[in-house]
């Protein structure tokens, strides 16, 4: 257990408290040097929140498919407040509530030009991934990747919109490009994105399924407005959803999973579905039916993170009452026992770290 650290570092202290993976599967809470005045088109941000990810489990387990050197700051998704502002800085203002985009794009390519940030050509990396993060108590960051939240949402809340909220919406309205009144399969309904898909989909009148571990989550994802609720430990989803869709199959599977259910989810799309999918926590490889494939006329479609769109997207939602499911809150110096109880599959919803 890391020791309690004195946080509320002001302004003008020499140095900053952070959060560093010093090797596989070991944290250490730091001094680190406060970060300078910042430059021009730069903000200063206090931190206020992190919420955690299965990227920040693959990190801590050593799982970084790119070099990076350590000590190295965690954290990939995150709230905080401005504290200065930098010069030629006009539309972000000390006391301003904030998230931050974690990849370092390079505002200049093609697909940043466009507004796919998550498609830039030149990325510097993910942050609390590849290089420093944004579990510490100060940072500077480029104006361009801070996005104001709107009012009434709290830090909390909005800790969970730049990699959670965000990614969800990239993938089932720019990427399955969902419709009000179609099927939706939502595997992992108890994880982070799993819970924020239902409450998306059911918000503009879909027919949401799920698959869950236990029934315990299963309760809980009928409280947030599942229709129906498959515990796969117990039953073959692919037969279940088969049967409530009357054999016909579903309009679009959430995919998050990986090799465990990727041919089951196959399965269950109707002739000419849409299966999207961001994540493989179960394994990276399958097989694929190229016969099944384009006699059904599916479409497979790959996620990766979003769009600062999608993040002000997200914020908008919560700001008109559809909020992210917490499972659970912890004070900075317990981040293992988050990362923990993330490993362990018993969460049901987003996990915050708070400063």
């Amino acid at each position: 257990m890391i020791a309690q650290p004195a946080l509320q570092a002001s302004a003008d202290t020499a140095t900053v408290r952070a959060l560093t993976l010093v090797a596989d599967r070991k944290l250490e809470l730091v001094d680190i040097a406060a970060p300078p005045a910042p430059g021009p088109g730069e903000v200063q941000i206090r931190v206020k929140a992190v919420a955690l990810n299965h990227i920040d489990v693959w990190g801590w387990r050593g799982m970084a498919f790119a070099k990076r050197k350590m000590p190295l700051v965690v954290g990939a998704e995150a709230s905080g407040e401005i504290v200065a502002i930098g010069p030629g800085v006009t539309e972000l203002a000390p006391g301003r509530p904030v998230v931050m985009y974690g990849g370092l794009t390079c505002g200049a390519c093609k697909a940043c030009r466009e507004g796919r940030d998550n498609l830039c050509e030149n990325v510097g990396g993910i942050m609390g991934f590849h290089i420093d993060g944004f579990a510490r108590e100060r940072l500077n960051m480029p104006a361009r990747l801070v996005i104001p939240v709107p009012p009434g949402v709290t830090f909390r809340d909005a800790a969970c919109a730049p990699i959670a909220f965000a990614t969800v919406q990239h993938m089932l309205f720019d990427n399955a490009r969902l419709e009000p009144g179609e099927t939706v399969l939502v595997h992992a309904g108890g994880s982070g994105i799993g819970t924020a898909a239902i409450k998306m989909a059911k918000a503009i009148g879909c027919t949401v399924i799920t698959t869950v571990g236990d029934d315990a989550k299963a309760e809980k994802a009928k409280a947030l407005g599942a229709d129906h609720v498959i515990n796969y430990r117990k039953d073959r989803f692919e037969g279940v959803t088969r049967k409530l869709t009357a054999k016909k199959g579903v309009d679009v599977v959430f995919e998050h999973v990986g090799a465990e259910t990727f041919q089951g989810s196959l399965l269950c799309l109707k002739r000419g579905g849409r299966l999207v999918t961001c994540g493989a926590t179960s394994g990276p490889s399958t097989t694929l039916n190229l016969m099944q494939l384009f006699q059904q006329q599916y479409r497979i479609i790959g996620s990766f993170g979003a769009s600062m769109r999608n993040i002000r997207e997200s914020l908008a939602k919560m700001a008109s009452g559809l909020l992210p499911v917490i499972d659970s809150e912890y004070p900075l110096s317990e981040v293992e026992r988050g990362l923990d109880r993330m490993e362990s599959r018993q969460v049901f919803g987003k996990i915050v770290i708070t400063f």
